[in-house]
């Protein structure tokens, strides 16, 4: 993965490293213990005062210490009041120990944190959270699924709001017309591929006014299970497509041409394409054999041979099939050869409920909503005499890793950061 992933973790967070952070917890306690003093309006008001400095010139490091403390006499003060979330009401009674004090430090300074079970990581978010909020750029805390980012928005929005913060979550279920209303606010929960998706959205329009998420900069982020997005879910981009308008009537046809053809009886050694071949007149060089194609299981390829091409010009009535019809069309060929000659029903694919379903080599269990590119699968559906679905059309793609690329900062929390090393750094 890419260097700056690395960069994060910082390598191991020793215990040398982890003492030269205490000095700063213990100003965060010592401030903390000094605000007792302070009415619950008095640190209510810090946040705005926080804010006029900031506009005066002080840096977000330059208020850690304070807001960390007011953050930690918010949860004090909370103790024993009840929030609504998800339908429950619940009490609060969490106050940020050393520990996670520590945490929030390390996801400010644009880390990764590696916070083990019941250390308290929706906790340990909150310090540093609140404290880049105030910038008012916006921040956004990335969860694994739609339930933690609603669930944290209520939960946590109990302390944000008693400071005077604005609070929003994003969930499959938010209407594409009122997201940029919640990304607007201080602090939004979102779920990682709604995020994704939203910046993808965002991307396919013209003016800022029509977008949700990317009006404004990228400012903060901080993931959740960074390890599960940035590398488990490396590889897996995210992609916007919609059907393309190319007619279905051509898979069936030429499904219906190739069933004319035979298989060879020979083996020859298969090209990646016949195109390119016939183009620099190697066909028709070598004796062909008794067949019209030829079949590579190995590579999931077939090839014409020089009889098959004949046999096809004839079909089509075209004096020369790669100069009389354009690639488009070539690309037909192709398919509906690969679907009649290659790909075998009940081991490649099989058909549920009039639906093409891609078997996994692997494990030999289907993959429901996968589907073979190129107009593979379309020919497919063809061949199998199904209903065939158009062609998807990439409009936009990202991976995560290119897309936390465009926050100012980005740091996140795991429960494997030390073992994970390896690969945050490929």
């Amino acid at each position: 993965m890419l260097d700056w992933i690395m960069n994060m973790i910082g390598g191991d967070y020793n215990q040398k490293q982890i003492d030269a952070l205490m000095p700063l917890v213990r100003d965060i306690n010592h401030r903390y213990a000094e605000f007792d003093a302070l009415s619950d309006a008095e640190i209510q008001a810090k946040t705005a005062e926080f804010r006029q400095r900031i506009e005066d010139g002080s840096s977000l490091d330059d208020l850690l210490p304070e807001a960390f403390a007011v953050v930690k006499q918010a949860c004090k003060r909370l103790v024993g009041t009840t929030a609504k979330v998800k339908g429950h009401e619940l009490t609060w009674n969490m106050i940020p120990y050393d520990v996670q004090l520590l945490g929030g430090i390390i996801l400010h300074q644009g880390k990764i944190a590696e916070m083990k079970t019941g250390e308290g990581k929706t906790l340990v978010a909150v310090a540093p959270v609140y404290l880049n909020a105030l910038a008012g750029k916006g921040v956004h805390v990335v969860t694994v699924n739609d339930y933690l980012a609603s669930r944290d928005a209520e939960w946590m929005a109990h302390v944000y709001t008693w400071l005077g913060l604005t609070v929003g979550s994003v969930t499959k279920g938010t209407p594409l017309q009122t997201r940029r209303e919640e990304y607007a606010k201080d602090i939004t929960y979102v779920e990682n591929s709604e995020l994704g998706f939203d910046y993808l959205r965002d991307n396919l329009v013209k003016s800022l006014a029509e977008r949700s998420l990317t009006w404004r900069p990228l400012n903060f982020a901080i993931v959740d299970e960074i390890d599960s997005i940035l590398i488990d879910e490396a590889r897996t981009p995210l992609i916007i497509s919609q059907p393309r308008e190319e007619p279905t009537e051509k898979y069936t046809y030429y499904a219906q041409v190739v069933n004319l053809l035979s298989p060879c009886s020979g083996k020859k050694k298969v090209s990646k394409g016949f195109i390119q071949e016939v183009l620099n007149d190697e066909y028709g060089k070598e004796q062909e054999e008794d067949g019209d194609y030829y079949i590579d299981e190995k590579t999931k390829t077939a090839q014409l041979s020089g009889k098959g091409i004949a046999k096809l010009e004839e079909i089509l009535k075209v004096e020369n099939i790669y100069k009389d019809m354009g690639y488009g069309e070539i690309h037909h060929i192709e398919n509906a050869l690969k679907a009649k000659a290659v790909y075998i029903k009940d081991k490649d694919y099989i058909i549920s409920n009039g639906e093409v379903l891609i078997v996994d080599e692997h494990t030999g269990r289907t993959m429901p909503g996968r589907r073979f590119s190129e107009g593979l699968h379309q020919a497919i559906e063809a061949k199998e005499q199904v209903q065939i679905q158009r062609e998807s059309q990439t409009m936009a793609t990202i991976t995560y890793q290119n897309f936390f690329k465009q926050y100012a900062k980005l740091c996140g929390m795991t429960g494997t950061a030390s073992t994970e090393g390896e690969e945050f750094n490929k």
